[in-house]
């Protein structure tokens, strides 16, 4: 089966790797702005699909398909984003005579439209938040403004990844907010369709990942815990989730479990739900596709996801009963996000001027980066992700705390300080944060006064250096960046 990868970036990459051990020649597509990108050349082999825009690229189907049968693929995987919730794509690369790696378009239609998915719920026994399974009308009638409970939030039926989500805490800020999420939906997915969803305040973000074989047969894989977000985004995920009771995740994975059999699910899925303060627990949505987090479910269960969406999808059988899953250890991802948390987190860009990948033992790193590497804000701004497996919870926190310090990147801001300040939080260690948590955050700092003294010394020491030795505007610019950091961090200490 030659497959071709119809995406980029890390999960390009990641998918490619898959396919070459298991003997699978791959192919990948590329932009403008991808000539020269990893996955293009980890590939057997690549194909050029279209300017920059991705709606003149990864999101054109006709493009994608013209490589797929340019190349002689016999299959195409979608990964996550661009069109791996677009029913539309999977029909036309099944009427092509190809293999979609991914569920049957029939239910991707009744999955990635979230409203859509909110009817087969309901049909299939589980609850769902209250709110009409409608989409906003252009024009927001009257009758509506006065049902709707605040704060809310308005969210893209088509999608995922915290793309196309705006909350909404007055009523003079809902047509603004309304606007910004279509603009953002349309964008991301080609599809600028949202609905109205009341907010749980404090809760917990689980969610469960089935595998289905399109007959029947569906395993579930354990669950995540997904609630450490910023704006509405996931930034850290783990498996399994701490302080969940088994009563609670036995029920989980029944609803899980009952909503794949009713959609006779085919391929890897993810069912999410949210858990309430009160003991209240909500279907929220399917994802019906590979997820950004699926490297914490892996490192658990000892299960290789995408080779498995592979084997399916080239008709072997399952090789594991829901007897054989079991959990071992613990596992935590962190996002590594091309943003500058010293500017209200905008987007960074640049060009990778030194590169230095965590490892050891228990550490992943999954990412498309090389030295040269140029970043952009074409795309999604998520660089590469990091995960931390142990025996025990504590340990898998110790492990991804060592790697993102070990984690170099030059010529672009990220968010690993951050993250690595997430991590050291009471809140974060004691697993009692809910998916507000960072709506209140605020850094704390172990630091002496000696070793936050010793380190502006020696930012403002290299500073001086690269000034001295006329190195190039890049240099000082990654200079620079380590001088606000250490600069935020003392006023953020203070």
């Amino acid at each position: 089966m030659k497959v071709l990868v119809a995406n980029r970036g890390e999960i390009a990459v990641r998918i490619l790797r898959a396919c070459r051990e298991l003997g699978f020649p791959s192919v990948a597509v590329y932009s403008e702005a991808d000539a020269q990108a990893l996955h293009t050349r980890y590939a057997d082999e690549s194909v050029f699909i279209g300017p920059t825009p991705a709606a003149e690229s990864y999101l054109n189907i006709e493009c994608v398909l013209s490589a797929a049968i340019k190349s002689g693929a016999d299959a195409i995987h979608p990964g996550y984003g661009f069109l791996s919730e677009n029913a539309t794509f999977a029909q036309a690369v099944e009427d092509a005579g190809l293999i979609f790696i991914g569920p049957r378009p029939e239910t991707i239609s009744s999955t990635g439209d979230k409203l859509v998915a909110r009817r087969v719920a309901r049909e299939a026994g589980l609850p769902i938040l209250p709110g009409p399974d409608e989409p906003v009308a252009d024009e927001i009638p009257e009758s509506l403004f006065e049902q709707i409970k605040y704060p809310v939030l308005i969210k893209a039926v088509a999608g995922g990844g915290g793309r196309g989500i705006r909350l909404a805490r007055r009523r003079d800020e809902l047509e603004q907010m309304v606007v910004a999420a279509r603009h953002e939906a349309q964008a991301a997915f080609g599809d600028g369709t949202v609905y109205f969803e009341p907010l749980v305040p404090q809760a917990r973000h689980i969610e469960i990942q089935i595998i289905g074989d399109g007959f029947g047969r569906i395993l579930c894989l354990g669950e995540r815990e997904c609630s450490i977000q910023r704006r509405r985004q996931k930034i850290i995920e783990e498996s399994p989730a701490p302080s969940l009771s088994s009563d609670m995740r036995h029920q989980l994975y029944e609803m899980a479990f009952n909503l794949g059999q009713a959609l006779n699910y085919r391929s890897l899925g993810t069912i999410e739900f949210l858990l309430g303060e009160d003991g209240s627990c909500y279907f929220i949505e399917v994802n019906p596709r590979i997820q950004v987090e699926h490297p914490v479910t892996e490192m658990v269960t000892g299960i290789d996801l995408v080779g498995t969406q592979l084997r399916l999808a080239e008709g072997q059988p399952f090789k594991y009963a829901q007897e054989d899953i079991t959990m071992r250890g613990s596992a935590i991802e962190a996002r590594v996000i091309a943003e500058d948390p010293d500017n209200g987190f905008m987007p960074s860009t640049g060009e990778v001027t030194l590169l230095n990948e965590a490892g050891g033992p228990g550490v992943r790193t999954d990412s498309a980066l090389y030295p040269g590497m140029p970043v952009t804000s074409d795309y999604d701004s998520l660089i590469a992700k990091v995960i931390g497996w142990g025996e025990d919870r504590q340990t898998a926190i110790r492990r991804l705390r060592r790697a993102l310090g070990e984690f170099q990147i030059g010529g672009v801001c990220t968010d690993i300080g951050f993250l690595i300040q997430i991590i050291d939080s009471e809140s974060f260690i004691q697993a009692s944060a809910n998916t507000t948590y960072l709506e209140t955050f605020l850094p704390v700092f172990s630091e002496s006064d000696e070793e936050l003294e010793r380190d502006l010394a020696l930012t403002a020491a290299f500073f001086e250096h690269q000034a001295r030795t006329n190195e190039p505007a890049r240099s000082l610019q990654a200079a620079t960046n380590q001088w606000r950091m250490q600069a935020w961090r003392e006023q953020m200490r203070n």
